[in-house]
């Protein structure tokens, strides 16, 4: 009977005021607990499309669908219970009627009003900010609105970069001067405050960031107010003048100072405000009037507006659980954030600027590597409080759960180089109330949890809990929590490669193996599903080359390659290509240097000696790469592999031949590795040194393989590398002959390549290997599994299958015919380049070379290294 009654009872009316992200959370969570179909729920939002992930705007600029950026799946508005009304405008809220109208007159009554209206850019008061060429960074339409204007700038004006300036050096504002970076115009960020992001970061945080960021060619001016943009014809932006007089000149100006809560229909329907704007409502969301709540950020909660996305999706599921009977209140917004911002990693957490008393500061800052941790500790330096991390942060997934809890460690361990940080990160003894996704406030306990009620899988504890669904910086410590757990459990661990295969990159690669296939369309028919993505594709290609399956630019196997395999060469910052002749152990004939140096001066290239002592050739249009190949190839010369996940270099010293102190022939020794192991196309970039005695010259140590000369013989160390976190190689074996070292080391590698995950280098390939160090021994020189003879035959035809790839691409008319700069003329010159001469050498012309090229301060060359003049918006050659 009850049933019965519960059916014939009307279901209640929910207007949802927005379309954005936390109206998207609000819905969701009514659909998912309304089991008993209480609530009839309409959206009513002014935006032409669905709500969507306005985190990610700024991969608009770099190809990605407007669409791809859409929240959920089509389903939720095809409910039938669930309408979404786009380009609708509410213009009026009647309280009393409990009716709201739309600007076409659309009458729409709610028996629960939700406002979900979020917040408009605010722009400062700066005169000529309504000039055109003023643009705000909110929305899809702002950012296409923006991309048009640029680009249409950009035709207009061929012969110089846009000018672009950002008024805001927050986190929108950076992310707006990496927008127009990425639509090739030249960014300049004003902020007002002595530092960037001086709501994330303290100043030595903030002196680090402007550095990276420099560094990456965005001009940064701190303490800088803005006082008017300026025009000189019509209503078109041509510049700024700033408070203290100074000016400069620009195209188009984005205001990217912050948000104001759009809360006018609250205004207007005479619902309390907040002293600084938002809608006043209590813990539950509720307004002044209880059957109006207010989400995200037009709501003023607990005092203050917050302007995150994690607050906002707390309150949408608050307000879902009050009209659905609940009794949660907000609990407080951790404000913690992890960006990559111009491709910087900047993250912020807990008690970030030690204002808690008698707080302790640990920092760690290294401007080499372009890198700043601070952790903030109690007075007694036991107690995790907050940190800010910039450059690097790695560490965030592992440090942000440990906020308010006991360290266990001394703090400076957790920040300092192959410290503990990472160990914090893998270990997870995080108590099960530990928080892991704040932007959906996700503990590890309901990770945990999504295990034992059945999740198989990464994608089914982002289904069950949310975690990661949003930011995404949480994924790393949810993905080994969710691992570990299933371990714990005695549950198989997925380690899929990819959607598209469902087994890591060592199974693939015996299964390819095995099966004997060659094709990607043999494997993904017998392994895979679909037509592959950006991951299994070169994947698949590194695996195939690995093997022995022809060369890369044959037939398929082309279609796979990543950018830099695809054209056999390193691409550079303005478009052009690097040439990286092999040259063994460093050692080079005169005849050979005379070849390489004819080369570059005949094609204005740019040389460089390398620390891998090889010389490299900078400059080369993709059109040239052949001819520069056929005189080097016709010397002797041959691919060094610059651009390969293969083996790079063999670096040596000079060794017994020439240096009092070495012991054995580190030349040779090294010229016979890299012959022997050039071309191996391996998980991750290879790397050997060889020095001649134990003072170490060739830094073998720092190498995937590193040899050190004895009065025996060879100590053979693996396991090293260098880069922003270096790691020293692990000794394997002392006093090996050069037969037994080459054969450790052939082994090593096949092991490696056989077994390693994708894009996993040797140094945390053999950290994960179970039994460490001890057990390469057991496998390579003891033959603990059986496999010796495998290894060495996989790297007898490595040896024996070995052809110059550069060689082969000559050879071959179809490969040739790749290798075009446009596809209506292959041979005339790009105008987009142009060179700045330069000790001698040429380096590509910046912005300001251009800007001061045209102003007849300097001279420029182009591609042809021929002397150009800029006049107005054409490019000249001189006579």
């Amino acid at each position: 009977m009850s049933e019965q009654i519960e059916q014939a009872r009307p279901r209640e009316r929910v207007v949802v005021i927005g379309a954005g992200m936390v109206a998207h959370r609000f819905v969701e969570a009514m659909r998912s607990r309304d089991d008993a179909g209480r609530f009839d729920i309409t959206v009513l939002g002014d935006e032409p499309r669905p709500p969507y992930d306005r985190v990610a705007l700024t991969s608009y600029f770099t190809g990605r669908d407007p669409e791809d950026l859409n929240l959920g799946g089509a389903e939720l508005w095809a409910d039938p219970r669930v309408t979404l009304a786009k380009r609708t405008e509410v213009t009026d809220v009647d309280r009393n009627a409990k009716v709201v109208t739309t600007a076409k007159g659309v009458r729409h009554p709610y028996d629960h009003l939700v406002l979900a209206t979020g917040s408009y850019a605010a722009v400062p008061p700066v005169k000529g900010n309504d000039l055109q060429g003023c643009f705000v960074y909110r929305t899809i339409d702002d950012v296409a609105a923006l991309r048009g204007y640029v680009e249409e700038l950009r035709a207009a004006h061929p012969e110089r970069p846009v000018r672009g300036a950002v008024v805001g050096g927050g986190l929108l504002g950076l992310e707006a001067a990496g927008a127009l970076q990425a639509l090739g115009a030249e960014s300049t960020v004003i902020e007002f405050a002595p530092r960037l992001m001086p709501l994330q970061v303290d100043d030595g945080g903030g002196q680090e960031l402007r550095r990276l960021i420099e560094n990456l060619g965005v001009e940064v001016r701190t303490g800088t107010a803005t006082q008017r943009v300026l025009a000189k014809r019509g209503r078109r932006v041509t510049g700024m003048e700033f408070a203290d007089g100074e000016k400069i000149d620009v195209d188009v100006v984005v205001f990217a100072t912050g948000v104001r809560p759009r809360d006018e229909l609250a205004r207007a329907a005479g619902l309390e405000v907040g002293e600084r704007g938002g809608v006043v409502v209590d813990d539950r969301c509720r307004t002044s009037d209880e059957s109006i709540h207010a989400i995200g950020e037009v709501a003023c909660i607990q005092g203050r507006v917050w302007g995150l996305v994690a607050p906002g999706y707390t309150m949408a599921e608050i307000a879902a659980d009050a009209l659905l009977g609940g009794e949660s209140s907000f609990p407080g917004a951790d404000t913690s954030t992890k960006l990559k911002l111009l491709g910087v990693d900047v993250a912020s957490f807990g008690d970030a600027f030690a204002t808690t008393p008698g707080a302790l500061e640990v920092v760690y800052s290294d401007s080499v590597t372009g890198s700043y941790k601070k952790l903030v500790v109690s007075d007694d330096a036991q107690t995790l409080l907050g940190g800010i991390l910039v450059g690097d942060a790695s560490a965030y997934a592992g440090l942000r759960p440990l906020v308010g809890r006991r360290l266990g460690a001394d703090p400076s361990s957790f920040i300092v180089p192959a410290g503990a940080g990472e160990g914090a990160a893998s270990s997870l003894e995080l108590p099960d109330d530990a928080a892991v996704c704040s932007c959906n406030n996700v503990s590890a306990g309901q990770i945990r949890s999504a295990v034992d009620d059945g999740a198989s899988n990464l994608a089914d504890v982002k289904s069950c809990t949310k975690a990661g669904t949003s930011c995404g910086s949480c994924l790393p410590i949810v993905k080994k929590l969710f691992e570990s757990h299933q371990e714990k459990a005695g549950i198989a661990v997925d380690r899929s490669l990819c959607e598209h295969i469902p087994m890591p990159r060592s199974e693939l690669f015996n299964a390819i193996k095995v099966a004997g296939l060659a094709t990607f369309s043999e494997i993904m028919e017998r392994f895979g599903t679909g037509r592959g993505c950006d991951i299994c594709k070169p994947t698949i290609a590194n695996i195939l080359a690995s093997l022995g399956g022809g060369h890369i630019l044959a037939g398929e196997q082309s279609t796979l390659q990543d950018s830099n395999d695809h054209v056999l060469a390193n691409l550079q910052k303005d478009g052009t290509y690097s040439v990286v002749p092999r040259i063994p152990g460093g050692e080079i004939t005169p005849d050979g240097l005379l070849v390489i140096a004819q080369v570059a001066k005949d094609f204005g290239l740019y040389t460089k000696i390398t620390g891998g002592q090889r010389i490299d050739l900078f400059g080369a249009r993709i059109d040239q790469l052949p001819a520069i190949w056929k005189r080097l190839v016709d010397a002797g010369f041959e691919s060094g592999h610059a651009y390969g996940k293969s083996l790079r270099t063999v670096k040596s010293c000079v060794g017994q031949s020439w240096c009092r102190y070495g012991v054995q022939d580190s030349v040779r020794m090294a010229i016979d590795l890299e012959l022997r192991y050039r071309g191996l196309r391996s998980p991750h970039k290879l790397k050997l040194g060889v020095s001649g005695c134990a003072r170490e010259c060739a830094e073998a140590r720092g190498k995937d393989a590193g040899v050190i000369a004895t009065e025996n013989g060879w100590n053979l160390y693996v396991g090293g590398n260098g880069g922003a976190t270096p790691k020293h190689a692990q000794l394997l074996a002392q006093d090996l002959s050069d037969a037994e070292l080459i054969t450790a080391i052939d082994r090593f590698f096949m092991y490696y390549v056989s077994t390693a995950e994708r894009l996993q280098r040797t140094a945390p390939w053999l950290e994960e290997l179970d039994g460490g160090i001890e057990r390469l021994r057991e496998v390579i020189f003891d033959d603990a599994l059986g496999l010796c003879d495998d290894l060495d035959a996989m790297m007898t035809h490595h040896v024996g299958a070995y052809v110059d790839e550069w060689r082969e691409v000559l050879e071959d008319p179809e490969k040739l015919a790749q290798f075009t700069g446009f596809v209506n003329d292959a041979t005339d010159a790009d105008p987009d380049l142009l060179y700045v001469v330069e000790r001698e050498q040429v380096r590509p012309a910046t912005a300001d070379d251009r800007a001061r090229a045209a102003a007849g301060e300097l001279d420029l060359v182009d591609s042809e290294r021929r002397p150009v003049v800029i006049a107005g918006s054409t490019l000249e050659v001189r006579a």
